[in-house]
């Protein structure tokens, strides 16, 4: 699925965007140049929207994300913002949070003034009054498909530390062989599936992988 910017015909509305869906493609303008979501294929990409530049909320979002940027490159996992603002409204935000907290933004953020991409991922609440987008992330594995998605309102920032442990956690349990139990953090013990053939051992359900 290819979406232009510059396209602007009415289509109806797609369904919902679910885990193991592949990320539907586009093509847009960012703070960095253009963009293609298929460029990011090989690597971990993390792709997110805001609901509006130079507001409280997405301004410390994005600051604590482009302060965890060496966490991310870590697990070599991009990042990609997006709001229906223009490039410009972007390009003018991201120089005053330099100019304010000394952070400069090391990742792109497209426009999306016709809503094509964030109505395609479902990053606009049809019931909303305007057309900000939801805090929505979507987790895109390096063949493009989606791995996990979340959603936060309009009045609450995302967690950075979920957002790398997500991903390190997607990573360490793509085979299907280990699971990441509650508060797991990079480096600690996994699970191993629960294995029914083992049920007379008391932990049959709860063991650790070696």
């Amino acid at each position: 699925m290819a979406l232009l910017m510059n396209d602007v015909t009415p289509r109806p509305a797609p369904s919902p965007l679910r885990m193991g869906d592949s990320a539907p493609d586009f093509e847009a303008r960012s703070t960095k140049g253009p963009i293609r979501l298929s460029d990011y294929r090989g690597r971990w990409l993390v792709f997110f929207s805001h609901p509006a530049d130079f507001t409280p909320v997405c301004t410390t979002e994005f600051v604590a994300l482009a302060k965890a940027r060496d966490r991310f490159t870590a697990l070599d996992c991009a990042l990609l913002g997006l709001s229906v603002d223009s490039l410009y409204s972007h390009l003018a935000w991201t120089r005053t949070i330099t100019e304010l907290f000394a952070v400069e933004i090391p990742f792109p953020v497209i426009e999306d003034p016709s809503m094509m991409v964030g109505r395609a991922y479902g990053m606009i609440d049809e019931a909303a009054e305007n057309s900000a987008s939801v805090r929505a992330t979507y987790f895109i594995d390096p063949e493009g498909v989606i791995r996990a998605i979340t959603h936060y309102p309009l009045t609450i920032g995302r967690s950075i530390d979920e957002m790398v442990r997500m991903v390190a956690a997607l990573q360490a349990t793509m085979s299907g062989q280990k699971l990441a139990p509650a508060n797991w953090q990079p480096g600690e013990t996994l699970l191993l599936p629960a294995d029914e053939k083992t049920q007379k051992d008391t932990n049959w359900f709860c063991r650790s992988a070696a």
